[in-house]
C-alpha cells in the first residue's frame, strides 16, 4: 500500500516496485525476468558446439566468483561470424550447450534470441532491466578479451557490467597487452578480491590465473567431432 495525497491507501502494483518482492530463485530463466535475487554468470557465444571447455569455466566461475548461477547463453548468431558456412543451426548448438549444463546452477538458454538481441552490449542491457534484483557478472576467455574492441560499443559494454577473464593458450598476453586490457588496466582487480566482483560498481574486472583450456570448437568441427544425426549433437570431452 502507499499514501495518496489525500492521506488514503491504494494498492501498490509490484511489476513497478520489484524492490518489495519476494527474491525468486528459479531455474527457468522467463523472457520478462523475475525477481531473482542472485548472483550471475553470463557466459555468451556460439556454442558451434559446446564443449567441456565452456563447462569448466562456469564451474570455476561458480567456485571462484561465488555465483549462483551461471547461463550458457546461446547466441543465435555472432555478428562476427556472419556468414560461416560451418555455423549449425541453433537448436543444435542449444543441445551441445544443454549437454553441459545441470539445469540448476549451470543453465543453458537461448534467451538472447527470444529478447532480440545480438549484441552483447544490449542484451546486458535487457537483462539488468528485466532481472532487476539480479548481480550480472560477464564470463570471457582471453582470446574475447583480445577481440573485445571488435564488439558494438564495447567501452559501453564495460561500463555496464563487471567482467571475469579467464586465461586461454597463447592468448593471455594479446589480451592483458592489446587495446581492451591497456584501457582496462586501472579498473583491474587482483584475482583474491574476484568473489566480491559481482557486487562492485563497473567497470571493473578481473584476470583469474588458472589451469588453461586447449579445447577449441573450430578444431572439434575440423576433426568431425561435432555431428548433428537424427537431431541428436555430440559434445566430445576432448580433441
Amino acid at each position: 500500500m502507499q499514501p495518496t495525497v489525500q492521506g488514503a491507501y491504494v494498492p501498490v502494483n509490484p511489476a513497478l516496485h520489484p524492490a518489495i518482492m519476494p527474491c525468486a530463485r528459479g531455474t527457468v530463466i522467463p523472457i520478462w525476468g523475475d525477481n531473482r535475487c542472485l548472483r550471475i554468470g553470463l557466459l555468451g557465444g556460439s556454442f558451434n558446439p559446446g564443449h567441456k571447455g565452456h563447462q569448466a569455466i562456469a564451474r570455476r566461475a561458480l567456485a571462484v566468483l561465488g555465483l549462483d548461477q551461471v547461463w550458457l547463453m546461446v547466441s543465435p548468431g555472432n555478428p562476427l561470424k556472419d556468414g560461416r558456412p560451418d555455423m549449425a543451426p541453433l537448436s543444435a548448438r542449444l543441445a551441445t550447450a544443454r549437454q553441459l549444463a545441470d539445469g540448476r546452477r549451470i543453465i543453458a538458454t537461448d534467451i538472447e534470441s527470444r529478447i532480440g538481441t545480438r549484441y552483447t552490449v544490449d542484451t546486458v542491457r535487457v537483462l539488468q532491466t528485466r532481472f532487476p534484483r539480479a548481480r550480472f557478472v560477464w564470463l570471457m576467455g582471453a582470446d574475447g578479451l583480445a577481440t573485445l574492441p571488435r564488439w558494438k560499443n564495447w567501452r559501453q559494454l564495460v561500463h555496464s557490467v563487471p567482467l571475469a577473464v579467464f586465461p586461454r593458450p597463447g592468448q593471455n598476453a594479446r589480451a592483458l597487452h592489446g587495446l581492451a586490457g591497456r584501457y582496462l588496466a586501472r579498473w583491474r582487480v587482483p584475482a583474491w578480491r574476484a568473489r566480491a566482483l559481482a557486487e562492485l560498481s563497473p567497470p571493473v574486472w578481473a584476470f583469474l590465473p588458472g589451469a588453461q583450456n586447449s579445447i577449441s570448437a573450430t578444431a572439434i568441427r575440423q576433426q568431425g567431432g561435432f555431428t548433428v544425426a537424427a537431431g541428436q549433437p555430440h559434445t566430445p570431452d576432448t580433441l
